[in-house]
């Protein structure tokens, strides 16, 4: 080793004590804060922060949880109010002469109001003494306190959520005491002292979690409390006892509990001074019993459970929304139209029938339209022809009667006529039966015609064939009546 690295190794020497000094105080102050935290993290947070565990077991039976969804959803709506809560009556210190005391309030930047069919919404707690609180949903209408005893009378009002969580803005709470004929020690706290108001929980519950609130006033923020070592509440706690357990909080927040037990269930909180003694004060202890039973059917315990989503209870923090339900119905009403397309198939049926009948009505139909005109035009031209036969003698008249003995003898003449003869006769006496009707005729005529009618009646059964036959031959006659007339001659 060199001379001159010698001499800077002796001067660097001393100087490096207090640099050594230094680092062990540091490291001392590092290791003591460590300790400390880890003795701090014993106690309860209850904070709404999202890196805080979503359950955190506080004592052997009982655990703290985050608040339902739906409440944090709403929470969020209400955090825009800042309440702002007057006791207009009764005034401070007022002396009543009667046990009878009418109290009203004043509501700012919040609407108080409770929803009809919710049950639930923005309202005051208001505490008489150290009561359960009374909940007031209407400011129009005044609370009556009956039966007073005599004596001082506190009342504590603050603004509360519909899930009766506290509002814990500056002016959210207002307190008065007044008298009843006279004055006493009794529930009168100091105003300059911290004082500790319970809240929740309270009567009955359907469903956990359970939420466990109070209000604090006077009680300083710990970091500020710290500063003054001679404050006795400077470090204060608020120790909760549930059924013989207990457990501390150290920050002012709402707490969910799970943990309670069906059917009856006493809840304790206390507030204490820096060495954990019950810091002196009225109403900083109290005492409630509640009752849980599982399955409650309240708006409040199917919130909890998550059987009702934030837009159907929106209404409890949102005083003109009205929920209208539209997805759930429409499929409901589909399956309901596809049975009724299933039936369609049976009028299927009627129509083949109606089918089977339809042509059987032309079947009647068509015979007896077939022979009315077609006769019409015949009888015309048939009348003409007979005119002239009574022409060439008059003595037919008498033998008109034997009409029938001469049409006889005259059926073997036309062997020697010819086919002419025959036809003209067949024309003759076809047509004779609609003849009756004629009013032209001589009176010798008629005689002649009846007689050929008595003749063709026989024949009726054959009248079916006839329409085939007298279609086509009657285009015949048309064609040769001159030929008749001169075989008739």
């Amino acid at each position: 080793m060199n001379s001159w690295q010698k001499r800077v190794l002796e001067k660097l020497l001393p100087e490096r004590f207090p640099i050594l000094k230094w680092v062990m105080t540091l490291m001392l102050v590092l290791i003591l804060t460590s300790c400390g935290e880890k003795a701090d993290s014993q106690e309860v947070s209850t904070g709404y922060s999202e890196n805080s565990p979503k359950i955190s077991q506080i004592s052997k039976q009982f655990s703290e949880i985050s608040p339902p969804s739906v409440i944090q959803e709403l929470r969020t709506i209400l955090e825009v109010y800042q309440p702002q809560v007057t006791i207009v009556t009764p005034q401070p210190d007022e002396v009543f002469q009667g046990n009878k005391v009418t109290a009203s309030f004043q509501v700012k930047d919040l609407p108080i109001f409770k929803d009809p069919q919710l049950q639930l919404g923005p309202h005051l707690h208001v505490i008489l003494d150290n009561q359960p609180y009374i909940p007031v949903y209407d400011l129009n209408q005044p609370l009556v306190l009956p039966d007073l005893s005599p004596g001082t009378h506190t009342l504590r009002v603050f603004a509360s959520r519909p899930w009766h969580e506290s509002f814990k803005n500056e002016g959210s709470y207002a307190q008065t005491t007044f008298h009843v004929f006279t004055k006493t020690d009794d529930n009168n706290p100091d105003i300059n002292l911290p004082l500790l108001t319970y809240s929740r929980p309270q009567s009955s519950y359907g469903a956990e979690p359970i939420l466990l609130d109070f209000y604090l006033t006077n009680a300083p923020l710990h970091l500020v409390g710290k500063e003054n070592t001679d404050d006795k509440f400077s470090d204060w706690r608020i120790r909760s006892t549930i059924n013989g357990e207990s457990f501390i909080f150290d920050r002012w927040q709402a707490v969910y509990l799970k943990g309670f037990r069906p059917g009856k269930n006493w809840v304790k909180l206390e507030f204490l001074d820096n060495q954990g003694n019950p810091f002196k004060n009225a109403f900083n202890t109290t005492v409630r019993l509640i009752e849980y039973q599982p399955k409650g059917k309240d708006t409040l315990s199917r919130i909890v459970r998550g059987e009702l989503t934030a837009d159907e209870v929106r209404g409890i923090v949102d005083q003109n929304y009205r929920f209208t339900p539209t997805p759930t119905p429409s499929v409901e009403k589909t399956p309901q139209i596809q049975p009724k397309v299933e039936k369609q198939p049976i009028p299927e049926t009627e129509i083949p029938k109606e089918s089977q009948t339809q042509p059987e009505k032309p079947k009647l139909e068509v015979p007896t339209a077939v022979p009315s005109p077609t006769l019409p035009p015949t009888l015309p031209e048939i009348i003409q022809s007979p005119i002239p036969e009574p022409q060439p003698t008059v003595t037919p008249t008498p033998e008109s009667t034997s009409l029938p003995e001469k049409v006889a003898p005259q059926s073997t003449k036309p062997r020697l006529g010819g086919f002419f003869k025959r036809r003209a006769r067949k024309m003759l006496t076809t047509p004779q039966a609609p003849v009756a009707p004629s009013p032209s005729l001589p009176p010798t005529l008629p005689e002649i015609i009846q007689s050929p009618e008595s003749e063709i009646i026989t024949p009726t059964p054959e009248s079916t064939p006839l329409p085939k036959t007298t279609a086509p031959d009657r285009e015949k006659p048309e064609l040769t009546k001159d030929a008749q007339l001169q075989l008739l001659r």
